[in-house]
């Protein structure tokens, strides 16, 4: 059995940083690296993807809705074209540097809302699967367990990879719970780390009711804004490893 461990890096901007990316990448097996649209400006894309390549990290595009503002956590309404045009624009700027420090992206992750969009939109999951297929149609899309975009992707000849949360409360249904909500974030090192136990060998996670929820991951989630998270992402890695459980990129 194996399983990825991702986060979202390189969401500093300029003078402001956020997160603990070089200690999280001597945890993590995948980073998805912000685009430019809700967090990451040329230089911090730069650095971390050079210090991804250097520990053999692999890298995914973290695509969003364009809102530094709100860091990429408001729903907006984006023509699909557009937006078709904003991911492919992302994609390819991440790739690019990507490739001129030794590396390449490997897959892609929508951030914040549009993630939580594309669950549920097929319009706009469309339009993500779409700019994937422009670019490279080898990309695999990680995202939630029947998404809108599994099968947007299906219809573009892309492959999708399974993810779950060990840092977020689920709903019954087995979507995230809003982040506004109480409890949507868990801070627990402990509790964290025994939900991506649970996660990889059950396949299930406890949603907020107490209810059971069916999950598959081939790839595991630690949030890199969480406070703590490189405790975090340590305690996940630790509890999998007890637990029998190889840690591997899927990409």
């Amino acid at each position: 059995m194996a399983i990825d461990l991702n986060a979202d890096l390189g969401e500093g901007y300029g003078i402001w940083r956020l997160g603990d990316d070089e200690a999280l990448l001597d945890v993590v097996t995948s980073a998805n690296v912000a685009c430019g649209f809700h967090a990451g400006d040329p230089l911090t894309i730069r650095r971390t993807c050079e210090a991804a390549v250097a520990r053999g990290v692999r890298i995914g595009a973290q695509v969003s809705y364009r809102d530094l503002a709100g860091f990429g956590r408001r729903e907006m309404e984006v023509d699909p074209e557009e937006l078709r045009a904003e991911v492919l624009y992302q994609l390819a700027a991440v790739d690019g540097v990507a490739r001129a420090v030794g590396g390449r992206v490997s897959y892609v992750k929508p951030h914040g809302a549009l993630y939580n969009r594309v669950c549920r939109d097929p319009e706009q999951a469309e339009a993500v699967a779409a700019a994937v297929a422009d670019y490279d149609r080898s990309l695999p899309v990680l995202t939630l367990p029947g998404s809108a975009v599994h099968g947007a992707a299906a219809r573009h000849g892309l492959a999708t990879v399974a993810e779950a949360f060990a840092d977020r409360a689920y709903t019954p249904a087995g979507t995230l719970v809003p982040r506004r909500s109480p409890g949507a974030v868990i801070h627990d090192p402990d509790a964290v780390a025994a939900r991506a136990v649970r996660m990889a060998i059950a396949r299930t996670v406890v949603a907020a009711d107490g209810s059971e929820v069916s999950v598959e991951p081939r790839s595991i989630c630690v949030h890199g804004d969480t406070p703590g998270a490189v405790r975090l992402a340590r305690a996940v890695r630790d509890g999998l490893a007890r637990a029998g459980v190889a840690l591997e990129a899927f990409a």
